[in-house]
């Protein structure tokens, strides 16, 4: 498999998700916000809705549909890489001595459970009798649950040139990049096929970036968000690896506002055909600067690259960088009101399964009518309990192979 993606909207071949469990149940109205999750979701209803999510995917298009879990067990079932993965998830929390002991008493699949369910003091007492964590209240975590890694698109990202890694902002949420890594790293379906364009090696601490503020305008030119999430200095090594590496032509950084409904690019836009775009325009108007990265020089061992601020729009960046360009509004007609409530459960956050063919939140309804409006295909899907993770389509899901346009 070539882990290499060359538009936003080719034929889905094959993409990676991640099924809600028990880390879901791990959320209470106290915790939530520790755990970066906005809402205390019914699971068993939120388990349906992605069901019914990932059987579109299947009968639609055909694709494989890799589930996360059922990796991430098959890349522990190496001694070695099981023992590295406990060990990191436990050092989280400053516990990686007992990795040994906690390792003695788990099966392969326990583990797997909790580096994404976590587990708690009590639980593992259940399994080792004369646990020796006597300073630690029964009901803390050992290691803390990941509830919003059924957001597939943030841990890692791929582009024309390869593979990102995401450095998340958020420290609770980097265990997440850290299982997606492993997997990519050592699984036998991935390890031999990474190109790897971010973090640069030798890099100790890389600078933030997150997959949603990654988007491939066209086969030239990937734009990347400058938001609440990704930095600056992570956006320019990407963009210096990426056009070292020869597939791209142009970087865009795109300065978004730092604000909680803009928290990465593609809640902004999202790219439907190649000459059809949906956005939220009030974003669109919004965005503070764009900044254009193009290569210098490249003599092998020095790589330079020029930055140009520009005077321009988002808006006209992609009018110059898709022919004929077609916009479709988040909210339809124009209103306010509509727009503001469809944005906050990410309308414009479409996942596209082929040109012009989008599976959407049923509830943004006046965004749906205007995409089909425009001959685009929808196919809408319950989310009372998705949404409340304020992600959409496109967050949920991590493209591994499209076809080529």
């Amino acid at each position: 498999m070539d882990l290499r993606i060359h538009s936003e909207f080719g034929t889905l071949k094959a993409v990676l998700m991640h099924r809600p469990g028990k880390e879901i149940d791990r959320l209470t109205p106290y915790n939530k916000e520790l755990l970066l999750f906005e809402d205390v979701p019914y699971l068993e209803a939120m388990q349906q809705e992605h069901d019914y999510f990932t059987n579109i995917i299947k009968q639609t298009t055909g694709a494989t549909v890799y589930s996360l879990h059922e990796l991430l067990m098959e890349t522990m079932s190496d001694d070695g890489i099981l023992f590295r993965m406990m060990e990191e998830a436990l050092s989280f929390s400053r516990l990686s001595h007992f990795t040994e002991s906690i390792l003695g008493r788990l099966s392969t699949s326990e583990c797997a459970t909790a580096l994404i369910a976590g587990i708690k003091v009590h639980e593992l007492k259940k399994k080792i009798s004369k646990l020796p964590m006597v300073d630690l209240m029964d009901f803390a975590f050992v290691i803390p649950p990941c509830p919003n890694l059924y957001f597939q698109r943030d841990p890692i990202a791929l582009t024309p040139g390869g593979v990102v890694f995401s450095s998340m902002k958020m420290e609770g949420r980097q265990r997440e990049a850290n299982v997606i890594r492993s997997i990519f790293e050592n699984h036998p379906l991935f390890k031999d096929q990474v190109n790897q364009i971010y973090p640069i090696d030798g890099h100790k601490d890389p600078a933030c970036i997150e997959g949603g503020d990654i988007i491939v305008i066209s086969d030239k030119a990937v734009a990347i968000g400058n938001s609440e999430r990704t930095d600056e200095k992570a956006i320019y090594h990407v963009a210096k690896s990426l056009l070292a590496e020869g597939t791209v032509e142009r970087v865009y950084e795109v300065h978004l506002p730092q604000q909680r409904n803009f928290m990465h690019l593609d809640t902004v836009f999202t790219v439907l055909d190649e000459n059809l775009v949906l956005t939220y325009p009030d974003a669109m108007e919004a965005v503070l600067q764009t900044s254009l990265y193009t290569l210098k020089s490249n003599d092998g061992d020095q790589v330079h690259i020029k930055r140009t601020v520009l005077k321009e729009s988002l808006l006209t960046v992609l009018e110059k960088e898709i022919p004929y360009l077609e916009i479709i509004h988040l909210g339809g007609n124009g209103n306010k009101d509509y727009a503001l409530r469809e944005q906050w459960f990410d309308g414009a956050n479409v996942f596209a399964i082929g040109p012009r063919k989008v599976i959407s939140y049923r509830r943004n309804k006046h965004t749906n009518r205007a995409l089909r409006d425009m001959g685009v295909e929808v196919l809408d899907i319950p989310s009372s309990e998705l949404s409340r993770g304020l992600g959409g389509p496109r967050c949920m899901t991590m493209p591994l192979s499209r076809s080529k346009i």
